[in-house]
């Protein structure tokens, strides 16, 4: 737009008063009136001027502290100057007729230079570009919907109102404006402004828009700049906005209802992961976040109701990096009288949906590779993608010495000391056969693929395979080398969910012994794999209880939400859809 294309110019501008206002303040006697002038340079001048990259260092570097806080105190002083008299900068409301887009799309038709003299409308919005031409001034504003420019002619506006627009408006301010419309002799349309109302006054610059918010770390710390500063950042929040209203709607047409269940509980279940752990002190007990909602939508199933769903806030206190965040959203659901077949087509049709409302098609760019969602998926066995990647049928080992030698000569120089540790862990072949999968196979598994048929030393809550023995009837749904989706037939038999259960904690408990022995070993030397399992395991015995009580045949599946609106937003990290991501402190 046409304000919009001078904003570089308007900004460096705008620096240069500020600097020289400071100066003055800083240095004048008292009593002494000031007055700013700034004038264009003349040719000559300006071949004296320092070169542009000068320019744009000092530009740079008006994001200091200092600077910034010499900006916020000239606005401060004009905060106490408009409530001296008599204006309020920080209003209670303003009466809209219009959004920006609304007043584009519906006066697009008028030609350039037209005026629509009998329209009469009121917007609102953040002023993000500004610039004066003694009797004119141009404004750029935007809300939700996009960006309008306001058009200030002096004769259309009291000697009062210009004054202030010219002496108290900066980039930033929140401003109500009403007026007619115009389409200038550019095309540019706006409003002819003739009555405006400050809503917000803005103690602090915006970002610079010639460097605009480039540090990636600031832009999660403080999203709300990153916001307005990349207005585009909004749009992956929006579509985020439409996934999880989709993936509701979805849920709702096949008779699914949503309920809720704890995020605080007293035994962390439903997956193997390190748990938060708070105090309840009223209690005097100690409490966990959340893991998995599995076990208490189980317990609706228990209780009568036959297809249930959630969408909620899991909480991992485990690493962070592109694709993990310590709390993150999923939606569990679960069906009586069905199986993990089932799941897989709703998977499809999930994902599918969503696609759809998002970007309406079922072709997906991402990071450069075109994902097709179209249907039928892929669904391969785990063995069998093992035995794709490397050649090595994990059936045919008898034992787990020799599943391992034979891990160690296919990781060979690509795994490192943590690999090495996780391996020499491994205490099945089923266990070896998911190390050398999440390795070598996992990442190549970029088109929609169910990975099915896992071993049962891994699938605690997995019901056993009705036609292999050791394996049992749950999949992963992988994109782009990612795991988006969890499901099994759920596991209704209590003797067995027990053993199991107990199974699993003593694996755990002789992991933590090894670390612990390491650690000992290193002689008190920190260890990341030693913390991995610090924490304690224990058994669900109210979940157990409500087994003994009978569930009903079921399957049940797990999608990761965050995960899911990565792949249609194109979003390279998970805190890019994470409105306000878990970061490190600031040293």
């Amino acid at each position: 737009m046409e304000a919009l294309r001078v904003w570089r110019a308007s900004s460096n501008l705008l620096g240069f008063a500020v600097s020289r206002a400071a100066a003055a303040a800083s240095t004048a006697s008292a009593g002494r009136a000031h007055r700013l002038h700034i004038r264009c340079c003349s040719p000559a001048a300006a071949a004296t001027t320092k070169p542009p990259q000068d320019r744009r260092r000092r530009s740079a570097s008006s994001s200091s502290t200092s600077d910034r806080d010499s900006i916020r105190a000239i606005r401060l002083k004009k905060v106490e100057e408009l409530r001296e008299k008599g204006y309020e900068p920080y209003a209670y409301k303003w009466d809209r007729t219009h959004t920006t887009k609304e007043l584009q799309e519906t006066y697009a038709h008028l030609e350039d230079g037209e005026v629509c003299t009998e329209a009469a409308v009121s917007i609102a919005g953040r002023i993000v570009a500004r610039r004066a031409f003694g009797k004119l001034v141009f404004m750029t504003v935007r809300d939700d919907s996009g960006t309008i420019q306001l058009y200030c002619e002096k004769e259309s506006l009291t000697e009062e109102q210009f004054e202030q627009l010219k002496a108290f408006i900066d980039i930033g301010d929140i401003l109500g404006a009403s007026g007619s419309i115009k389409k200038t002799e550019k095309g540019e349309l706006s409003v002819y402004v003739n009555c405006f109302e400050i809503l917000t006054k803005s103690l602090l610059p915006l970002p610079d828009k010639y460097h605009g918010l480039t540090d990636v770390d600031k832009r999660y710390r403080q999203r709300y700049i990153d916001m307005i500063a990349n207005p585009e950042v909004a749009d992956v929040f929006r579509t985020r906005a439409k996934v999880v209203s989709e993936i509701r709607k979805t849920m709702e047409s096949f008779g699914f209802i949503e309920v809720e269940t704890p995020v605080l509980q007293g035994a962390a279940g439903g997956a193997e992961a390190r748990p938060f752990i708070t105090h309840h002190n009223s209690l005097q007990r100690d409490l966990y976040l959340r893991i998995a909602t599995e076990l208490h939508l189980k317990r609706m199933l228990v209780g009568g109701l036959e297809k249930v769903y959630e969408i909620g806030r899991i909480f991992r206190n485990e690493g962070i990096s592109t694709r993990h965040n310590p709390e993150f959203t999923t939606i569990e659901m679960y069906e009586a009288y069905s199986d993990y077949e089932s799941m897989m087509n709703l998977a499809e049709e999930i994902v599918s949906r969503c696609a759809m409302a998002t970007l309406g098609k079922l072709k997906v760019d991402y990071q450069g590779t075109e994902i097709s969602l179209e249907r039928p998926w892929r669904r391969e066995t785990m063995h069998r993608l093992v035995e794709e990647a490397t050649g090595v049928d994990f059936n045919s080992f008898g034992g787990i010495e020799s599943a391992k030698n034979a891990a160690r000569g296919l990781l060979g120089i690509k795994t490192e000391s943590h690999e090495n540790t996780s391996l020499q862990a491994c205490s099945s072949v089923g266990h070896v056969l998911n190390e050398v999968f999440e390795t070598v196979v996992e990442s190549t598994l970029v088109q929609p693929t169910f990975v099915l048929d896992y071993p049962v030393e891994i699938s605690p809550l997995a019901k056993p395979h009705r036609r292999h023995a050791g394996l049992t009837e749950r999949f992963e749904l992988f994109i782009c080398g990612r795991e988006i989706g969890n499901a099994f037939s759920e596991l209704t038999d209590p003797i067995d969910q027990r053993s199991r259960f107990e199974n699993q904690i003593k694996q755990h408990n002789a992991k933590r012994s090894a670390m612990d022995k390491k650690v000992k070993s290193a002689e008190g030397k920190g260890d990341d794999d030693a913390d991995e399992y610090s924490y304690e395991v224990s058994l669900d015995e109210d979940f157990l209880t409500s087994l003994e009580y009978g569930m009903p045949p079921a399957s049940g599946m797990g999608l990761g939400i965050d995960r899911l609106v990565m792949l249609l937003t194109n979003s390279a990290s998970i805190r890019d859809v994470i409105a306000f991501p878990v970061l490190k402190l600031q040293q």
